[in-house]
């Protein structure tokens, strides 16, 4: 039996797709309209507005129907906010904002700017929704029986031409779901609302939003906080495994350095990636209980499988990886085993799995060189077996989307003011992609947030990174400077078998 334990990613009330949009008229429009039914609850003494913007769903169109998104305008806790409200999307592609509406309190943004969250259309609380509920059960059924590679992969090319069959059935236009789309239907809202003068506030996928505004619609933009960008012009899948590779070897590198973490890890790095290269050859077979039937199942472990303890663990829990990886090494694989076993009972998601198909294989697929993907996939022998591809080929093929143009492959010039930032340890969007981008970028600033991983300004147990972000929108002509920035440093490492 061959198992793939781990898949690389980018790497978070239940409304059916709907049938039918609005048909375009000659002189439509793109319009809000405020509805009192909101997406969720919250809390009465937040003053909001709640509505829905409705646009063309593919501009290349002229017969072009109408679609919806949901947005929320928060209004400042300020009696007198500055007038450039905070706009705010977040990343994937698929995944959906609404639910950060009931968090509100939270968000320093609020102290002195109006906050509009904004759904990407596609997702999940947009009209439609490309939902792949056939996807969410491909991922259940491959976590929980043993399929080989070639099994696993006709698996999931069944669950895309199901997919797409059933939404293009519905008169879903496949084409018109992607990252200029989202842009122009940001630009459209701001238009609408008759904003003068945005900020944006982007993370991971969504830095393509912003890149594409900054380059499409500039006139409006006062200010643009990219948290953990993924540049237009990067090929994701060429380096993946190579990013999670230098990762990997930072945070060892890093223990090494630590007078007791080397102590009580020695030579961390050269053993854990001698025992990849090892296990490559020759698999850990180790029996788990299915907890659904209550049969033993033997699973495989190869350094594919077992290098991906870096991409499990999130900031809170980078302390913990030397010690996780020492463990591996002196034969216990409790952590890996119990994320195993919970794979067993774990249902497959699909929402919003449609959206990113469509953005993947239109933005992403038709850049890619199958020598590099090739080339990566081979390159480390600590991990051979490792797909460094979102989506397999046969996928995109099946999904069928048009490529978008050159363009938007291409880097971005722009002098307005741009702050990234970075996780030190983050493998999804590593921190070079933002340093490349600098050259390009006239006045942008470049914060890294030393041991932290992927979107600092969403890690809620230390709100550094939104206290950051929140500084730059205050005054984005200087590089942010709170005092938290100065308890940031490599983390201390938990050294206690």
């Amino acid at each position: 039996m061959k198992v793939k334990l781990f898949h690389i990613l980018i790497t978070l009330g239940l409304l059916s797709s709907y049938a039918c949009y609005g048909q375009k008229q000659n002189n439509f429009k793109p319009n809000f309209k405020v509805s009192t039914t909101t997406t969720h609850k919250i809390a009465e003494d937040q003053d909001y507005t709640f509505g829905y913007m409705e646009v063309l769903e593919n501009r290349d169109h002229p017969d072009s129907k109408t679609i919806k998104f949901p947005v929320y305008i928060f209004k400042s806790r300020n009696p007198n906010p500055d007038p450039d409200p905070i706009i705010y999307t977040v990343g994937g592609p698929g995944y959906t904002t609404m639910p950060s509406a009931q968090y509100m309190k939270y968000y320093r943004y609020l102290d002195n700017r109006d906050f509009i969250l904004v759904e990407q259309r596609g997702n999940y609380y947009a009209e439609p929704h490309l939902d792949c509920p056939e996807w969410g059960d491909a991922i259940t059924k491959s976590n929980s029986f043993g399929f080989d590679d070639e099994q696993t992969d006709q698996l999931f090319d069944n669950a895309a031409r199901k997919c797409k069959n059933r939404l293009t059935k519905k008169n879903i236009d496949l084409n018109g779901y992607n990252t200029n789309e989202i842009a122009a239907d940001i630009n459209d809202l701001v238009n609408v609302l008759g904003i003068e003068q945005y900020n944006l506030l982007t993370i991971s996928y969504s830095t393509k939003i912003a890149q594409v505004l900054l380059r499409d619609y500039p006139k409006r933009i006062r200010s643009v906080v990219m948290d953990s960008p993924l540049p237009l012009e990067v090929s994701y899948d060429e380096e993946s495994i190579t990013n999670l590779i230098e990762v990997a070897e930072k945070v060892l590198d890093d223990c090494s350095e630590d007078t007791e973490c080397d102590r009580a890890f020695p030579d961390l790095k050269n053993r854990f990636f001698n025992f990849l290269r090892e296990k490559t050859e020759n698999p850990l077979s180790i029996n788990i209980q299915n907890p659904e039937n209550g049969e033993m199942e033997t699973f495989h472990f190869k350094g594919a499988d077992l290098i991906q303890i870096f991409s499990l663990y999130s900031t809170g829990n980078v302390p913990n990886l030397p010690l996780e990886v020492d463990k591996i090494l002196n034969g216990d694989l409790s952590t890996i085993i119990s994320y195993q076993t919970s794979l067993f009972s774990q249902k497959g998601d699909g929402s919003g799995k449609g959206m990113r198909l469509s953005v993947w294989c239109s933005e992403e697929y038709p850049f890619n060189s199958k020598e590099k993907i090739e080339m990566e996939a081979n390159r480390y022998p600590e991990v051979i077996g490792l797909n460094p591809a979102v989506f397999k080929s046969s996928v995109c093929e099946i999904w069928g989307v048009n490529p978008v143009s050159k363009k938007e492959n291409e880097a971005i010039k722009s002098n307005v003011p741009i702050l990234l930032i970075s996780g030190e340890y983050d493998e999804s969007t590593p921190l070079k992609w933002a340093k490349n981008m600098l050259p390009n970028l006239e006045n942008a600033y470049h914060i890294i947030f030393k041991g932290w991983k992927h979107i600092p300004t969403t890690y809620w147990n230390n709100p550094c990174g939104m206290e950051v972000a929140n500084s730059f929108f205050e005054n984005p002509n200087a590089a942010p400077q709170p005092k938290c920035l100065e308890r940031i440093k490599t983390p201390k490492f938990n050294t206690k078998k």
